[in-house]
C-alpha cells in the first residue's frame, strides 16, 4: 500500500469520527480543515496513484463533505446567474 492510499484512508476514517462528535458550529470548523487537507491528497493520489482511485476519492470526500458541496454550488450557481 502506498503512502498516499494509506493517507486517503486515514482522511476518510478522521472524517468519519469527527462527523459523530458533538459539535455547536454544526462541524463547520472540522469542514474547514478537512478541506484544507484534502486538496494535497487530492493532487497527489492523482499523481501518483491511477486515475480512478483519484476520482474514488473525490466522490468519497463529496459523500462526507456534502453540505459544504452544496452551498459552494449554490454560491457559485447565484455568481453564474446573477449577471
Amino acid at each position: 500500500m502506498s503512502w498516499i492510499l494509506a493517507a486517503d484512508c486515514l482522511w476518510v476514517l478522521v472524517a468519519g469520527l469527527i462527523g459523530m462528535l458533538p459539535s455547536t458550529d454544526h462541524h463547520w470548523t472540522a469542514a474547514r480543515w478537512l478541506i484544507a487537507a484534502l486538496v494535497p491528497l487530492v493532487g497527489f493520489s492523482f499523481w501518483l496513484e491511477p486515475w480512478w482511485l483519484g476520482t474514488a476519492l473525490l466522490v468519497a470526500a463529496a459523500s462526507i463533505l456534502r453540505w459544504p458541496l452544496w452551498f459552494a454550488l449554490r454560491w457559485v450557481w447565484g455568481r453564474v446567474t446573477a449577471g
